[in-house]
């Protein structure tokens, strides 16, 4: 075969060696918990599906194998096994074994790339105990293994191939990732995403670690080929964008038929943008830079945003939907019910800081600005019902958003300590220093009064709720702000809330949500979530929201006292005491009105007393202060958004208007509920 035109030894550039990637895992990975895990089979899928981007690959597969290990599969051109003429040794050790070598710092190498410069495959191959790449090129095989980023042996051909392409198959370094646990939703989310930004591209998941008999390799290319009993996915798309535009809208009610799509190139720079409105509040802007997701947004958006606002106020204009004495719509109107997919593909790219979260280059704003301009205005001319119908949208939006500022105005304080008074219902706390400050969100009256009794008066401060909060998913601010329990957590917070919305002026560094541990408490937190989620994200995002974990049980054993959190830590503690199944009798109390009764599980020996609490109003206040609110002795999980895409759509479904969706939900994990029956 003959070599592949401007892709050999001389198009890989060294800058450095692979020492500080052990030492600091964490600057070249993010960190060395699951974050840093997951990342490193991307970079090693990056670096296939770069090949793809740029033509010369349409089928990677991503397997996770018995062993912790991990094997990535493309037919691509194959990674340079010639001698790189400043190493002196093969481009594939250069490329696997040094830092910032790869074939897209210049060169002819790739028009287009991904991946961490070529940084990638270097860093997971440092941070791997284990590590083999075989290469299918020019019609030979060659293999080298390593083992912490360094070579066993040099580059060895051991046969001759008809295919092309690369296998990586890597086990990451136990002393550097502490626990190794892939997870399969969070691969297979990324991988479907992945497939919808490379139009033709099939990529393949395989779960193949619990598989029962012995897995042999050598002679097999495609894992998929052998049809194991595993679990697998495989993702591909024709549409490209459309097709992720339609899947994120697939909940939701589209106001026009028609998708939007445009895909042209201009001054070197590529770009691709899907959209589509639907009847919804929310808006999904999802942006890319040569595949890779910026949820900061970047240069690209603001081109977006800038064209977007500029054409649906000249189109409403032109044809007097808006009329001449109204205001023009602003940026946060035309964005209203907006899901958009935004894709740029740049040669040379500059992100804002390691995170790649934003992008920073430049000639991408102008790029989309005129590429969406032109194309999105031909849309308009040439669908004038869709065209219409996402003017009206934006004038809907524009005439809530003056009533919500009424609302809000009356409502909220100028400052997080001034203004607007406090609700009665705030037990507020004595400090004012906000980094020790504490609000616990309580369910009920009952478990308030406990709470407030149970604090640190001096940095615990408690609000009570009654029943169930608004559902806020579908409702416009002035009707939440109308709502008596969402206006006193907004204001107890002390950011506002919309436009005016300032993280800085928040009033506690941890707000804690404190729900009864049953349906109906699992049911209050996921309402007090999305508010959360959909008005107050940053407080999220800055590592402020909390969720309590009170006890389940109560065990009274002597004199000693002992909390457990749940059935298993419960059946633990019993047999650590020396107690078994046969031992234990259990009896629930018959009265629903007498919050002091105990349920019961007598042990027939020496009887210690086992409470379960089905509720936070039924522990007294120094069961709650000790067990729940005591910062030496509690438990608290922190809210976190490891994807924010799959958390809009999971609060669509489950807090939407679509019943259909949220019953097959519900019908599909109902047997995953721990429930109090």
């Amino acid at each position: 075969m003959a070599k592949e035109k401007g892709y050999g030894a001389a198009d890989i550039q060294v800058l450095e060696g692979l020492e500080p990637v052990r030492k600091r895992p964490g600057m070249y990975i993010g960190s060395t918990g699951p974050d840093g895990l997951h990342h490193l089979i991307s970079e090693i899928f990056d670096n296939s599906r770069d090949e793809a981007m740029n033509g010369h690959a349409n089928h990677i597969e991503v397997a996770l194998l018995p062993g912790n290990r991990v094997r990535v599969v493309d037919n691509g051109r194959g990674i340079p096994v010639d001698v790189h003429p400043k190493t002196k040794v093969s481009a594939l050790e250069t490329i696997m074994t040094t830092l910032h070598a790869g074939g897209k710092f210049g060169g002819e190498g790739y028009n287009v790339s991904g991946g961490l410069h070529g940084v990638g495959a270097s860093v997971v191959n440092a941070l791997s105990i284990y590590c083999k790449v075989e290469v299918h090129r020019e019609g030979g095989l060659y293999v080298q293994e390593y083992s912490q980023g360094k070579r066993k042996a040099a580059v060895k051909k051991i046969g001759s191939s008809k295919l092309r392409g690369t296998i990586v198959t890597f086990e990451p370094d136990i002393e550097i990732f502490k626990e190794i646990s892939f997870d399969w939703n969070r691969i297979i989310n990324h991988h479907r995403q992945q497939a919808y930004l490379v139009k033709k591209l099939r990529v393949t998941v395989i779960d193949a670690r619990e598989y029962e008999h012995k897995l042999d390799l050598e002679d097999v290319y495609y894992l998929s080929d052998l049809h194991l009993e595993v679990p697998s996915m495989t993702f591909y798309f024709e549409g490209g964008l459309k097709s992720l535009v339609r899947f994120h809208n697939e909940l939701s009610k589209p106001i026009h038929k028609n998708i939007f799509y445009v895909e042209k190139e201009v001054d070197g720079v590529g770009v691709e943008i899907a959209l589509q409105y639907v009847d919804d509040l929310s808006t999904k802007i999802i942006p890319f830079a040569n595949n890779i997701p910026n949820p900061e947004g970047g240069t690209h958006v603001t081109g977006f945003k800038t064209a977007l606002t500029r054409l649906i106020n000249a189109y409403g204009r032109k044809n007097n939907i808006i009329k001449e004495k109204e205001e023009n719509l602003t940026g946060d109107d035309v964005l209203e019910g907006l899901t958009a997919v935004v894709s740029v593909k740049l040669r040379e790219i500059q992100f804002e800081g390691q995170t790649k979260a934003k992008l920073g280059s430049v000639e991408a704003q102008g790029a989309v600005n005129a590429v969406f301009g032109e194309a999105f205005e031909l849309f308009q001319e040439e669908n004038p019902d869709d065209a219409k119908e996402i003017v009206n949208k934006a004038i809907l939006a524009l005439r809530a958003r003056k009533a919500a500022k009424a609302a809000k105005d009356a409502v909220l304080r100028k400052g997080p300590l001034e203004g607007f008074a406090l609700s009665g219902k705030l037990a507020d706390c004595q400090t004012k220093d906000v980094t020790e400050s504490e609000l616990f969100i309580v369910e009920g009256d009952s478990a308030g009064g406990s709470a407030k009794m149970g604090r640190d008066r001096r940095t615990q401060a408690i609000l009570p709720l009654k029943g169930k909060i608004l559902n806020i998913e579908r409702a416009r601010l002035d009707k939440m702000l109308a709502s008596e329990q969402i206006k006193n957590i907004v204001v107890a917070i002390g950011t506002a809330i919309g436009d005016t919305f300032d993280i800085t002026k928040i009033r506690y560094h941890k707000i804690i949500i404190a729900t009864d541990a049953d349906v109906d408490g699992a049911h209050i937190r996921t309402l007090i979530l999305t508010l959360f989620y959909r008005y107050f994200r940053p407080v999220i995002e800055y590592g402020y929201l909390y969720i309590a974990q009170p006890p389940l049980y109560k065990l009274k054993h002597g004199k000693e006292v002992f909390y457990t959190y749940s059935d298993q830590e419960r059946d633990a503690l019993l047999k650590k005491l020396g107690y078994t199944s046969a031992d234990i009798e259990i009896h629930e109390s018959e009265s629903e009105t007498d919050e002091s009764e105990e349920n019961t599980i007598e042990i027939k020996s020496r009887k210690p007393n086992l409470q379960r609490y089905k509720g936070l109003g039924e522990m007294n206040p120094e069961e709650l202060g000790e067990t729940t609110m005591d910062p030496k002795k509690r438990t608290l999980k922190q809210v976190t958004i490891t994807d924010a895409l799959d958390a809009d759509k999971a609060f669509d479904v489950l807090m939407g208007n679509d019943v259909p969706s949220r019953k097959s939900f519900i019908q599909t994990h109902a047997k995953e509920a721990n429930l109090d029956v």
